[in-house]
């Protein structure tokens, strides 16, 4: 316990009192954790873009023993993926952050979900507006297998081709040409359903996603 410094994604953040936020954050070392950054709403605090969601930083933080909540004190940007995104893209970012704070225990190291996060973040940065259903599905898919509830899927033989395939390659190595919102769309309700009975507890950005 004391003062540490940690390679991290920021998960979401909560206002609290006046110009403090509570921020969920996950770390390669250390797993999901929350804090508080002090006056981090202030428009001149030193945070700047280190508290958006799903940047990458390096997060200095203080924990006290027997404390849920540690202190933040600073960040250092290492990359801000997507300074701007479309609706589209910003909806699946939504999406990946809700369902990581869903599957993610606290303080659990979980290494492979951090890159799979940084490389599904890395494939839409690279490709057209498209590529959201290609990652999504990609995300999903290991987002589930990775916390080991993850059955024969129940879905169509072409859904289920593409999920063999996912889970064989790395998302770069995975063709997006062709891709629509209506393909492999079976094996993402599958995928959902599943988070939402383990979790127990309802995707609220899976209903947008499905709006678009």
């Amino acid at each position: 316990m004391g003062q540490e410094v940690a390679e991290s994604l920021i998960l979401r953040t909560y206002p609290l009192k006046e110009a403090d936020l509570i921020v969920s954050f996950f770390t390669r070392e250390s797993g999901k954790m929350r804090g508080v950054a002090n006056r981090a709403r202030k428009p001149k605090s030193g945070f700047g873009a280190g508290l958006e969601r799903l940047s990458h930083v390096r997060i200095s933080y203080f924990q006290k023993e027997n404390r849920d909540l540690v202190r933040i004190d600073a960040t250092e940007l290492i990359c801000a993926h997507f300074s701007s995104v479309s609706y589209d893209h910003s909806l699946a970012l939504d999406f990946m952050t809700e369902v990581s704070e869903l599957l993610l225990p606290a303080e659990e190291v979980n290494e492979k979900f951090f890159r799979l996060l940084l490389a599904v973040m890395d494939d839409l940065e690279a490709s057209g507006p498209e590529a959201i259903w290609k990652a999504l599905t990609y995300f999903t898919l290991w987002a589930v297998r990775l916390q080991g509830f993850l059955p024969d899927p129940t879905v169509s033989d072409a859904s289920r081709e593409i999920a063999v395939e996912m889970l064989r390659k790395p998302i770069a190595q995975v063709s997006g040409e062709g891709w629509t919102k209506k393909t492999a769309l079976d094996l993402r309700r599958y995928l959902n359903r599943l988070i939402e009975e383990h979790s127990e507890r309802k995707l609220v950005t899976a209903t947008y996603l499905e709006a678009l």
